[in-house]
C-alpha cells in the first residue's frame, strides 16, 4: 500500500478525500478479484469476454463451402462439428459454432468473413481459414481484435515464418495452424524429383500466397539440389484455356512440370496437356491444393505425383476427446456416406480441440453472478506453450510464429483414377515431423 500511496500522492489542489475514495474503490476491486479463482491463464491485456450464466461460448469456423472448391471445405466442416460435439461443455457452458462462414478461398472472402466475426463482438476464437489467400486478409482483422485464429490447412510460409527464426510478411500474433509449412513441402518435392533424375522443371502457380509460396519454396530448393528452372508461369484461376501457357512450357523442354494450383485450374491443365505430345514423357507433380477426390478421379491425372500432409493417421487418438482416427473415419462414413473428400479433416479436428482447450485453460466462472470469463491473452498463452499434444494428426507443438503441425509431408503416386482411396495410401516419399 505504501507504493500505491506514493504513486497516488495528490498534486496541489487535489483533495485527499477524492484520493481516499479512489483507494477505497481500488480495495473493493482488489478484494473482488481476490475472491475469483486465479488458476486460469491470462493477464487481461487483450481484454476478456464474459458469457452470462445460461448463455453459450461463441466460436466460429471459416472454410471454403461453395463453388468449385466445396470438397476442400466440407470435410473440414464435418470434422469441426465432430470436435465440438465430442468436447462438450467448458466449465458447464455450451459452445456455439454459429453458421459456418465461406472464405471463398480468396482475399475478398478473408476480408468479408474476418469483418463479420469481429463485428459480432463476443466471439472468442475462430477455426479457419481453408485457404492461405483468405487467411492473409482475415488474420490481421481477427487477431488485432484479440481473438485466436487457428487454421487446419493454411500452408503459406508468409503466414508464419521461414522456419529459420524470421517472421513471415503476413504473420500476426494470435495466428496458429495445425497444417505444415510449405517450405517443408517444397523441399520434399525438390528432393524427390532430384532423386528421380529430374534435372529441369517448369513451374505454374496462380499468384496467391499458397501457390506462389509453394512454387517459390520448390524452385529455391530444386536449384539447391542442382536442378534448373526452365520458367515460371502465373495463370489466372478463372482461365479455362491453358494451351498458350502449356505451349510456352513445352518449348523449354523441361523434365518435369510442378503445378501447385487449385481445382478446376488443375483439371484444365492435365486435360489439355494430355492432348499435346510434348508432355507425354514429362513428369507431372502437384500438391495438396489438388489432393482431393475431384482431381484424383480424373483419368488424365493418373501418373501425377501429389504432395501433401501424411493422412495415414493409423490409430492416432486425440488426447483431449479420446477420439481416434478410425472412429472419426467411421463417422464420416455414417454421416456423409463415404471417406473424407478433402485432405485436412484430421487437422481441422485437432485445430478445433486446441481452440476449445485454450478457452478452457483461459477461463473461470465468476463467483458473484455465475458468468464465465474468458481471457483472450490467456488463450494465446496456452497455445504459445503447447508442446507434445497428441492429436489425430500426431504430436503438435507450437513455435513462436504459430506453426504447430504434427503430421509429416508425403508424396503420393496417383495410379488409378477409379480407386481414390488407394492413391491416398500409395506413398512413395515421406518426411516425418522430426525431419523438418
Amino acid at each position: 500500500m505504501r507504493t500505491i500511496i506514493n504513486t497516488l500522492t495528490p498534486k496541489p489542489g487535489v483533495s485527499w478525500r477524492l484520493l481516499l475514495v479512489a483507494l477505497s474503490a481500488f480495495g473493493l476491486l482488489a478484494a473482488a478479484c481476490a475472491d475469483e479463482p486465479r488458476d486460469s491463464l491470462g493477464d487481461g491485456s487483450l481484454g476478456t469476454v464474459e458469457v452470462a450464466a445460461g448463455e453459450s461460448i461463441q466460436i466460429r469456423s471459416v472454410y471454403t463451402n461453395g463453388g468449385d472448391l466445396t470438397l476442400f471445405g466440407n470435410s473440414a466442416e464435418r470434422a469441426i462439428v465432430f470436435a465440438v460435439e465430442d468436447y462438450g461443455r467448458i466449465h458447464g457452458f455450451a459452445v456455439n459454432l454459429g453458421v459456418g462462414l465461406d472464405d471463398m478461398c480468396s482475399p475478398e472472402g478473408g476480408m468479408i468473413t474476418g469483418s463479420m466475426v469481429v463485428a459480432e463482438g463476443d466471439v472468442v476464437g475462430v477455426v479457419g481459414t481453408n485457404c492461405s489467400a483468405a487467411a492473409a486478409h482475415a488474420s490481421p482483422l481477427i487477431t488485432r481484435a484479440g481473438m485466436v485464429l487457428i487454421s487446419p490447412s493454411n500452408t503459406a510460409p508468409s503466414l508464419t515464418s521461414d522456419l529459420a527464426g524470421n517472421e513471415g510478411g503476413s504473420h500476426f500474433a494470435g495466428y496458429y495452424r495445425t497444417a505444415h509449412n510449405d517450405l517443408i513441402q517444397g523441399e520434399s518435392v525438390a528432393h524427390f524429383l532430384s532423386g528421380m533424375g529430374v534435372r529441369s522443371a517448369a513451374v505454374v502457380h496462380d499468384g496467391g500466397p499458397y501457390t506462389l509460396g509453394l512454387a517459390t519454396a520448390f524452385s529455391d530448393a530444386f536449384v539447391e539440389h542442382g536442378g534448373a528452372i526452365t520458367g515460371t508461369w502465373e495463370v489466372d484461376r478463372e482461365d479455362e484455356d491453358l494451351v498458350p501457357v502449356l505451349t510456352e512450357i513445352a518449348a523449354g523442354t523441361p523434365d518435369a512440370l510442378f503445378f501447385p494450383i487449385f481445382w478446376p485450374t488443375g483439371r484444365y491443365l492435365v486435360e489439355q496437356a494430355a492432348e499435346m505430345p510434348e508432355f507425354s514423357d514429362m513428369v507431372f507433380s502437384t500438391a495438396d491444393g489438388l489432393l482431393n477426390d475431384n482431381f484424383l478421379s480424373l483419368p488424365q491425372g493418373e501418373g501425377t505425383y501429389v504432395s501433401g500432409p501424411d493422412t495415414r493417421f493409423g490409430n492416432n487418438t486425440n488426447q483431449t476427446t479420446g477420439q481416434s482416427a478410425p472412429s472419426l473415419r467411421a463417422r464420416f462414413e455414417e454421416t456423409a456416406g463415404g471417406s473424407p473428400t478433402g485432405t485436412f479433416w484430421g487437422h481441422a479436428y485437432d485445430a478445433t480441440v486446441l481452440l476449445l482447450d485454450a478457452i478452457s485453460a483461459a477461463s473461470y466462472v465468476r463467483s458473484d453472478n455465475g458468468a464465465l470469463v474468458v481471457d483472450r491473452a490467456g488463450m494465446r498463452e496456452y497455445l504459445d506453450n503447447l508442446s507434445g499434444f497428441q492429436g489425430i494428426t500426431g504430436a503438435l507443438s507450437c513455435d513462436e510464429f504459430g506453426d504447430c503441425g504434427g503430421a509429416g509431408v508425403v508424396i503420393y503416386e496417383h495410379l488409378d483414377s477409379t480407386d481414390v482411396d488407394a492413391t491416398r495410401q500409395n506413398v512413395v516419399y515421406e518426411v516425418g515431423p522430426d525431419d523438418r
